[in-house]
């Protein structure tokens, strides 16, 4: 793949490190064509990641301004990663008109019970978290809570518009073996009618680097089960690296290409102005 790409990255307008800037600039260093940012979407209520309300202008301004600064080194894009939360979140069409984002990324973070309006979040540093919320908010019952989130996935993949599925399997970052099984049937099962809605859809899959160069997770974010899944049902994808600092642009990109050929991927989509377009891994 001669095309240096990455559209998933968070700046300290989110939970990111550093200033828009220095991402792009290490990018140019690193020879990259193109460059997304994706800040978190704002949510209704008290968190650690998003944006905060009333600085979006600001982020997708200063987006704008690289954009223009340096379109003769590099192609910038403005784009939010969207948390799809149901019945609390903004759609994705509406953030993406309202700030003409050049793309959305859907993802799910926080996995309702269905019963009220508790969230159980899966993602962050710490097992602890993840593993106090399945029991507060699911009893424990790692089978419930996991189909809630595939569940989760299904609804935003047919009620919302969007280009990218986020980091897919990422439920399984803090089970690491210890809660449910991966291989077995009725968690594949999942895997499989996810993939049917998102097949349907002819949205694009990302293969998301960050858990393993974090050391949170021994797999790519989606695995090997779904990434050969993904090759026989034609399902087009993109490698991102989900970074948080400027040194986290590229992370595993070589490796991850290596694995996605072995399960049978052959090609990464890649954005042209406005339109999504494929390139030989």
């Amino acid at each position: 793949m001669t095309r240096l790409f990455n559209y998933h990255t968070h700046s300290f307008f989110s939970d990111g490190s550093a200033a828009p800037e220095e991402y792009v600039q290490e990018a140019i260093r690193q020879g990259f064509d193109d460059l997304g940012f994706s800040e978190h979407s704002v949510l209704p209520f008290e968190n650690t990641f998003a944006l905060k309300p009333g600085t979006e202008i600001a982020w997708a301004s200063e987006i704008n301004r690289l954009k223009a600064e340096y379109r003769n080194e590099i192609n910038i894009f403005l784009a939010l990663e969207a948390d799809f939360v149901p019945d609390m979140c903004t759609g994705f069409a509406q953030l993406k008109h309202e700030l003409n984002l050049d793309y959305v990324i859907g993802s799910v973070h926080l996995v309702r019970n269905g019963t009220d309006d508790r969230l159980w979040f899966i993602d962050g540093p710490r097992r602890e978290t993840y593993d106090s919320g399945l029991n507060d908010i699911f009893a424990g019952d790692i089978k419930a809570g996991v189909t809630a989130y595939w569940h989760q996935i299904n609804q935003m993949v047919e009620q919302e518009t969007f280009d990218i599925v986020g980091h897919l399997d990422k439920i399984k970052m803090h089970n690491q073996g210890r809660l449910f099984d991966e291989n077995a049937g009725w968690y594949t099962g999942l895997i499989d009618e996810t993939l049917s809605l998102i097949s349907e859809k002819n949205l694009i899959v990302e293969v998301n680097t960050r858990g393993i160069y974090k050391g949170r997770s021994s797999s790519l974010f989606p695995g090997e089960y779904i990434l050969k899944q993904l090759s026989n049902k034609a399902i087009p994808v993109t490698l991102s690296s989900d970074a948080h600092q400027p040194g986290e642009i590229s992370l595993w990109f070589n490796e991850a290409k290596e694995i996605m050929k072995d399960c049978g991927i052959k090609s990464c989509f890649y954005l042209d102005k406005k339109v999504w377009k494929e390139i030989a891994i």
